[in-house]
């Protein structure tokens, strides 16, 4: 099969009657599958437990998506059981044979897409484009982690020496756990997970207890193509209940983990505490969040600015790792852009995904309630520029919130708050305003728009963070153009969509020649 060079897949065209006339389609078709049980599966055999989670739409929240199987530690114990029988086989094959079944799986999940689209709307709260987006970034992570696990397939030829051939190869890890996260259940689910296996690994996967049937339509998907059973074992479970035994399994010599910093934190802790009879020092892969801003110059074109500071405030409703949740201007423009952003925010009307609304619902209660906690610290902090409002009646909607006049070591401005609200505060040049946006335990995400050259150059040297976009939203990094992952308390560092990433995954062996 030749192997055709990375394109990043298109996104969907809703100017197009036909591409709506789908989605709406299936919008339709998927409420006819609300209140189905979806059972663990394990070794490729589907187990339904007596225990069961029901998943709700956060639009809507009295309306159950469906019923989950929740895994107990005797599911764990079967699964890394099968996963270590199905290692056997799969981590023998070629990383080519491995890279064919990732291929396959882009060409059924581009063909589901409209399906995928409506189950990310109703399960996570996500409007058309932020739902298409996330589809278009995991078959993304199928077509660029095939490829460079292609490329890993050669090894490296070492230096001869006469009489000795040296080479290095990989091998897979074995056996790892893959713990992912509510607010991207699809492209997140799948490129951590084909990232452990087309290296050779097997997995258990648990995802997260608020999206888990998006992740259980990524397990059809992976069926449908044909990889063996007990290659990826699903087990939807409590973190309280599972969690920890599943870290610190002697077993699993890998977790790879998307979620918040204290959970991070405490899977890293676990992780590298020794146990009786461990063989392998486990490898954590983290990313765990941020608390991303954007500075403005006074040279900035402030209009571009102002949608860039919006657009990463409150896209998904700020439900995301990289969300730009601070706005750090310069004092000459700081009105003139105060006045933009909420212009730009007010026109965002809160409604559910099905209706395209650009401001949908936040996941859950437990959100909901966290959210309004900090906005009534914002009031405390800050002058409320717009927002602050919410009802929960029947879906968990917050307005757009927008805090100005924030002195820069306020919690709003240091602490992440994962929801629609944004805390602006003023510096009196760009190296005041880097230094604000560095004062945080984070370093994931940041931002600069300004048009002096002098200034860009300094921003690529002092903001700390691993991900800088200049003159640009700080959201929305694309597989292959811009590999994503922070450092700090932000993660362990990893860069997603890389050669370098999948290289967590295997271990190097030398082999030397005699001849």
């Amino acid at each position: 099969m030749p192997i055709t060079p990375f394109k990043n897949d298109m996104p969907t065209d809703w100017g197009k009657s036909e591409n709506r006339e789908a989605l709406n389609k299936n919008l339709e078709y998927v409420r006819t599958e609300f209140g189905k049980e979806y059972p663990l599966i394990i070794g490729g055999k589907e187990v339904s437990k007596e225990n069961k989670l029901a998943s709700y739409n956060p639009a809507s929240h009295h309306e159950v998506i469906g019923y989950v199987s929740q895994a107990g530690k005797e599911d764990i114990e079967e699964a890394i059981t099968a996963a270590k029988k199905a290692h056997e086989g799969w981590g023998a094959i070629t990383f080519l044979e491995r890279a064919r079944y990732l291929f396959k799986a882009a060409k059924i999940m581009e063909r589901r897409k409209p399906e995928l689209v409506a189950w990310q709307i109703y399960e996570a709260g996500k409007n058309w484009a932020e739902a298409d987006g996330e589809i278009n970034e995991a078959i993304d992570f199928l077509e660029m982690y095939a490829r460079k696990a292609i490329e890993l397939e050669q090894g490296e030829n070492l230096v001869t020496i006469p009489g000795i051939e040296n080479h290095l190869e990989y091998k897979p890890l074995g056996v790892g756990a893959v713990i992912s996260p509510w607010n991207f259940p699809l492209a997140i689910v799948t490129g951590m997970t084909v990232s452990a296996i087309v290296t050779g690994n097997t997995v258990l996967l648990k995802p997260a207890s608020l999206t888990p049937i998006v992740a259980a339509k990524f397990m059809e998907i992976m069926h449908e193509a044909g990889v063996p059973d007990g290659v990826i074992n699903y087990i939807p479970g409590s973190s309280r209940e599972i969690g920890d035994d599943l870290v610190t399994h002697r077993d699993i010599n890998f977790i790879s983990f998307t979620g918040s910093m204290e959970a991070g934190l405490h899977i890293d802790e676990l992780a590298h505490k020794r146990i009786p009879n461990q063989r392998w020092v486990k490898r954590v892969v983290a990313e765990m969040g941020g608390k991303n801003g954007i500075v403005v110059d006074e040279s900035a074109d402030l209009d571009a600015a102002a949608d860039g500071i919006v657009t990463s405030a409150f896209g998904y409703q700020g439900q995301k790792c990289s969300a730009g949740s601070r706005a750090i201007i310069h004092e000459s423009v700081y009105n003139e852009m105060v006045d933009k952003i909420v212009e730009r925010t007010k026109k965002l009307h809160v409604g559910p995904g099905t209706e395209n609304n650009p401001i949908g619902p936040v996941i859950d209660d437990k959100a909901f309630k966290n959210i309004n906690e900090y906005i009534e610290i914002g009031k405390e902090e800050g002058k409320l520029a717009f927002g602050g409002n919410s009802d929960n009646t029947e879906g968990y909607y917050i307005t757009p919130t927008i805090f100005k006049d924030v002195a820069p070591g306020s919690r709003i401005m240091k602490e992440e708050i994962f929801g629609p609200v944004l805390a602006i505060c003023k510096a009196s040049s760009v190296e005041e305003g880097i230094d604000v946006y560095n004062d945080t335990q984070f370093g994931l995400t940041g931002a600069l728009y300004t048009n002096n050259r002098e200034q860009i150059s300094y921003a690529r040297r002092k903001m700390e963070c691993g991900n800088l976009f200049l003159n640009g939203k700080c959201t929305g990094a694309l597989v292959g153009i811009q590999p994503f992952g922070g450092y700090y308390m932000s993660g362990t560092g990893e860069k997603t969509g890389t050669l370098e990433y999948l290289l967590h995954f295997v271990q190097a062996k030398t082999i030397a020649e005699n001849f």
